[in-house]
């Protein structure tokens, strides 16, 4: 801290005299109109900002800066500012230039346009994220940048609430997100269930409000070498609004055609002028949004008169011998004949009657959430030449999502009847918490720029249980409420960067040079639950009826009822942690206009982490004009990711019944012997190799067109294994070994994987000025995208062929090359004239594959013709999502959208369903009985993939817009 302040006096010192002075102005059309959002920027700096609603705009610069003043549709314009201080700019319609200028993925000094950079870059305004029905930034983004996907998930515990996202196909912790050009904190869940990004920690974007958000900008390329870790598929840098005037407030409400899902959202952006010095702009948000439900109809058997999953109980054997020991030719019990199976269901269906039991017994979509809170942005200049900013954020969001439901059966052992004589529908309620903070100090010292820095992060995620109980505990005496712990992350990252603009260096055109450090601190820790919440009370619930055999338990068959509370047992003391590392980084980036024609950047980055060692990334690219309006660009470099805290650290521990037998399972953290037991060392880091190849051209005086192939290659990618049983000789020897003997399952976190991923975008924009107050913009973009696993890292004591098949079994393989779309078409336009607008858009998102995790059984002569889990795999087909908004100004101030997502009320195709899982099987053949695991649908309930564009079906809106 010493240091620090140090540098911050000798800094503030050098940089006393630096003369600058503040300009403001307005910048209107030919006809007088104002025009929002026109970028403003001193020319050799990145330097600049955007207009406000009103087209004012108040910057500082050097004396003798030049202005360039630039906006879709208009001629760009270059304003010497000669000392003076006040500028009245008018634009003359033209399309001559239709690229934004970009930060992302350089440090040069000098801003360039997105088909000019070395890089892909998509600029995403605030415009086109509002512009359609919308409300989040991840569900913005999956339906506007065709390499970015995020789908919300399901029945999926804290996964319900912050949506894994993914760029090109990769993992959600191998894209970097930035705010203002800044690292931001990762979530602090780790993605645990069966949902894309299985075992990986992603950053949740949707803590960031939309109205708070300026443009996003997606690099489309690895950039590890100047970011640093997690940038492998590429980086997301989130611009927050600047405007230093204007009120802007927004309301929006609409709901889904199955009339539920109802949202309210109201947010607001005020931009508040500091007397000629700067900006403070602040936006607030506060969004509603209820819960949808597509689930089918309950196929078990049984709702009352069976056990957990419904199924059929045994009857007494009317020949048993209590005095010869029970089984082989003297069972307890025996199977129900099929007339008694149906008599059975015919009672049961009944109780259903008489009770008004909904066999819809499950929550299927969206989960309840509500989300508030605001962000603050700004800027002031201390003195000449030097400027003070920061941000800062605070968002809640408390959501409500189902797990599955339990059923009243009297055998069952997840209920106590006296609390829920009909069964229950428990409820997982977080509350995530997320902050930031942002601190800095940018100047002029020696010659340099400088940029000094400081942002704090967290997230957390408290867990409460609602109507649930801990089964374990005596009959009547357990809560229906629960406190289940919390995961907590959070880090600090200070950082240092000097960038210096070089001209006619030897035969160098021009030489742009930064260099800097960075020192980051990440903890995570995890805190325990009520003790109701984790506790074994002991109870032994009835698993089946009365036998002959009084001798034992006077003829109850008795079994362990469920521990924990149901749905998500809390986290236990053993769990509790609090674990911290440090990481020391240095980098240096160099750009040079060699020649006219040829710009070629370079990078590299050390670092140097506390926890697992240190890493070098370097990265060289290029551009080459081949004429005015046709360049070449490509990239080569190596990148890593280092594994999370939360995957090296985070545990817990449950009861699940397994074939009706209770197990003790669990996710053991990397420091777990038990995880050394089975061949698997310290996690370490993911490393990469990218190579990129593109195109860019202006085809027109209007149209542009990009297309961009890349090649990821990933070693020791991190997965979470599938769960080992200690049914199988060998892991029973490897959890007793470790002392684990109360283990029945475990699963853990190792570096197992190595990948390949290919593909192509491709982006063509055209913006047509039909008339002096029409305009036409149109946008064609698509990804082509493949992920292949080459490698499975096997540790030797798993080379048993069943061990290796459940390290990473074929259902996780699947989730790493085809959970989702393999490909995603964007088309769109946007239609203005007068006081009317429509922004249509319909994008094609391509097919998803399911597979089983089971390996398909070899023939026996008992069985010669088993049944084929391969069978089950399934294909879901490519589907056009068409949304259509229409915008009327209806005065100055007042605009008002209606429309809707998904117009047509397009659906993924559903799950296939077994002719066996049909509840009126009354079949006693083994081969043709009841059964509910030879499909994906879980007794019929969950019908849709989740993974490609959701199942909610059209969602219709209207939006009311105030700017003053």
């Amino acid at each position: 801290m010493r240091q620090l302040l140090l540098l911050l006096f000798v800094l503030l010192g050098l940089t006393a005299n630096a003369q600058k002075i503040s300009v403001s102005g307005r910048v209107t059309g030919s006809r007088g109109e104002p025009v929002p959002g026109a970028t403003v920027l001193e020319k050799g700096t990145n330097n600049g900002l955007a207009t406000n609603s009103d087209g004012n705009f108040a910057l500082q610069v050097n004396p003798d800066a030049t202005l360039s003043i630039s906006a879709v549709g208009f001629q760009t314009q270059s304003v010497p500012v000669n000392g003076r201080t006040s500028f009245n700019v008018t634009l003359q319609v033209s399309a001559q230039d239709l690229n934004e200028v970009v930060v992302t993925g350089s440090r040069a000094t000098e801003g360039r346009s997105n088909i000019l950079t070395t890089a892909p870059v998509d600029v995403i305004s605030a415009r086109e994220i509002r512009a359609f029905a919308q409300t989040d930034v991840a569900q913005a983004l999956t339906f506007t940048a065709p390499s970015f996907q995020s789908a919300r998930q399901t029945i999926s515990d804290g996964t319900d609430h912050l949506d894994p996202a993914s760029l090109r196909g990769l993992g959600p912790d191998q894209v970097l997100v930035l705010l203002n050009g800044k690292r931001r904190h990762n979530q602090a869940l780790v993605n645990v269930n069966g949902t894309v990004g299985r075992g990986s920690v992603g950053t949740d974007l949707n803590a960031i409000p939309i109205s708070a958000v300026k443009r996003i900008e997606v690099l489309r390329d690895g950039a590890a070498a100047l970011y640093g870790s997690d940038a492998i598929a590429g980086v997301i840098n989130v611009q927050l609004k600047d405007d230093s005037t204007g009120v802007n407030v927004s309301t929006q409400a609409g709901q889904t055609v199955e009339n539920d899902g109802q949202l309210f959202q109201a947010d607001a952006n005020v931009g508040i002028g500091l007397g000629g010095k700067g900006f403070l702009n602040v936006s607030g948000l506060f969004s509603n949004r209820s819960y949808t439900n597509r689930s089918g109809v309950d196929t078990a058997p049984l709702i009352y008169l069976g056990d957990n999953a419904g199924n059929y109980p045994n009857k007494p054997n009317p020949n048993f011998n209590p005095a010869i020991a029970a089984g082989g030719t003297n069972p307890a019990t025996l199977a129900l004949s099929s007339a008694e199976r149906q008599s059975l269901k015919q009672r049961d269906d009944q109780l259903v009657s008489q009770r008004g039991y909904d066999r819809r017994n499950l929550r299927f979509g969206n989960s309840d959430a509500r989300n508030y809170g605001g962000f603050l942005n700004g800027a002031f200049r201390l003195a000449p030449g030097l400027q003070l900013y920061g941000s800062a954020g605070i968002m809640q969001r408390e959501g409500s999502a189902a797990g599955f439901s339990r059923l009243p059966g009297r055998y069952s052992v997840q209920n106590d009847s006296t609390k829920y004589p009909n069964g229950f529908l428990p409820l997982i309620q977080p509350t995530i918490k997320d902050r930031s903070l942002l601190a800095g100090l940018r100047g002029q010292v020696l010659g340099f720029s400088y940029d000094l820095s400081n942002v704090y992060g967290s997230n957390s995620m408290d867990f409460r249980v609602v109507n649930s109980i801990n089964a374990s505990l005596p009959l009547g005496t357990s809560p229906t409420e629960f406190y289940a712990g919390q995961i907590f992350f959070r880090q600090n990252t200070s950082n240092l960067t000097l960038t210096r603009r070089y001209t006619e260096v030897g035969p160098l055109a021009t030489l742009n040079v930064a260099v800097g450090g960075e020192y980051r601190l990440d903890n995570y820790q995890i805190t325990a639950g009520d003790e109701a919440s984790y506790i074994n009370g002991g109870r032994l619930a009835d698993t089946g009826p009365r036998t002959l055999n009084v001798n034992v338990n006077n003829g109850r068959q008795l079994g362990p009822a469920a521990a924990g509370a149901q749905v998500f047992p809390g986290f236990q003391p053993s769990n509790v942690l609090n674990k911290s590392r440090t990481n020391l980084a240095g980098y240096v980036d160099l750009e040079s206009d060699i020649t006219e024609k040829l710009l070629v950047h370079l990078a590299g980055r050390a670092e140097n982490y506390s926890d697992f060692g240190s890493n070098v990334s370097g990265q060289a690219a290029a551009r080459f004009s081949i004429t005015d309006g046709v360049a070449l660009r490509g990239s080569v470099g190596n990148g890593f990711r280092a594994p999370s805290l939360q995957q090296r650290y985070f545990t817990n521990q449950s009861t699940q019944f397994v074939q009706g037998n209770p197990q003790t399972v669990l996710t053991a953290n990397n420091d777990n012997n038990i995880v050394r037991q089975f061949g698997v060392g310290s996690l370490k880091q993911e490393r990469s190799t990218n190579y990129s190849a593109g195109l860019t051209a202006r085809l027109a005086q209007t149209l542009t067109f990009t297309a961009d192939a890349y090649w990821i290659d990933i070693k020791d990618r991190i997965v979470l294994s599938t769960q080992f049983n200690r049914t199988n000789a060998l892991v029973a020897s490897y959890l007793n070994a470790a002392g684990a003997t109360d283990v029945g399952i475990v699963q853990f976190f190792a570096n197992a994987v190595n990948s390949r991923t290919r593909g192509i975008d491709l982006v063509l924009n055209e913006r047509l000025t039909l008339s002096p107050n029409s305009t036409l913009g149109l946008t064609a973009a698509a990804n082509f995208t493949e992920t292949l696993v080459r490698d499975v890292i096997v540790p030797g004591q798993l080379q048993d062929p069943t061990l290796r098949n459940i390290f990473f079994d074929r259902q996780q393989r699947g989730r790493l090359e085809n959970a989702q779309p393999n490909s995603k078409i964007v088309l769109s336009a946007n239609y203005r004239i007068g006081k009317l607008g429509v922004e249509a858009r319909t994008v094609r998102f391509g097919e998803v594959k399911f597979y089983d995790a089971r390996v398909d059984p070899e023939p026996t002569t008992a069985n010669p013709n088993p049944f084929l889990f391969s069978s089950i795999d399934q294909t879901f087909s490519a589907k056009w999502v068409t949304d259509l908004t229409l915008n009327f100004q209806l005065l100055k101030q007042l605009g008002l959208a209606v429309g809707a997502n998904n117009i047509f009320n397009v659906y993924p195709d559903q799950y296939r369903v077994n002719p066996r899982n049909n509840p009126n099987n009354f079949s006693t053949d083994g081969a043709t009985s009841y059964v509910s695991n030879l499909d994906n649908t879980n007794r019929g309930r969950t019908l849709y993939n989740p993974n490609q564009f959701g199942f909610n079906g059209a969602f219709y809106f209207a939006r009311l817009n105030v700017s003053l």
